[in-house]
């Protein structure tokens, strides 16, 4: 990846948006945006994934993020990341993660300019791939993934509040990130 693009992760736990604040903000800034390679393999599977399909998964993440990377100019924007794919094994299947996947994500992670931490208070929609409706479990999950990030030193920003508030918060928090290093 070209050293001068800008990595952005939008970064959380399900059901906060992270998508379509991705796909607005690539549009917003004329760039390219890597989809959540976990959902396409959900749906060529018929909803069923396993352990097994762990390292597939993360194959597929790390292919979408590199093809988006290489068409950037100034930003490529993450619809989520590698260590995303790591909290969610940890959680799911425990033990299970591919060690070369954990090393990566790290890898990545440092390497990723700005993290934007979608907050659990937009009201949850169901999807056949989301698994924590209830409030208690969507705020730990949340914790988790800001954890994550505190815990690793990254940069972050938190992205909370209604849908046309997210927008404008994330393309603030991008604006700042590519003005910062002109």
């Amino acid at each position: 990846m070209n050293e001068a693009v800008k990595r952005v992760v939008v970064f959380g736990t399900e059901s906060t948006g992270k998508t379509t604040l991705a796909a607005r903000l690539a549009a917003h800034f004329g760039e390219p945006w890597a989809p959540e390679y976990v959902r396409e393999f959900w749906d060529a599977h018929g909803g069923a994934i396993t352990s097994a399909d762990l390292d597939a998964i993360a194959r597929g993440q790390v292919a979408n993020e590199d093809a988006a990377a290489a068409r950037a100019r100034r930003v490529v924007v993450g619809d989520t990341d590698l260590l995303t794919c790591v909290l969610w094994d940890d959680w799911l299947f425990p033990g299970a993660c591919p060690p070369w996947v954990r090393d990566e994500a790290e890898r990545r992670a440092r390497a990723t300019d700005l993290f934007l931490l979608c907050a659990a208070d937009v009201p949850w929609v169901p999807d056949p791939q989301r698994c924590f409706p209830d409030e208690v479990a969507r705020q730990q999950a949340r914790a988790r993934w800001q954890a994550a990030l505190v815990n690793r030193g990254l940069p972050w920003v938190e992205i909370r509040g209604g849908w046309a508030e997210r927008e404008r918060a994330a393309i603030a928090a991008v604006e700042t990130l590519l003005q910062r290093d002109r």
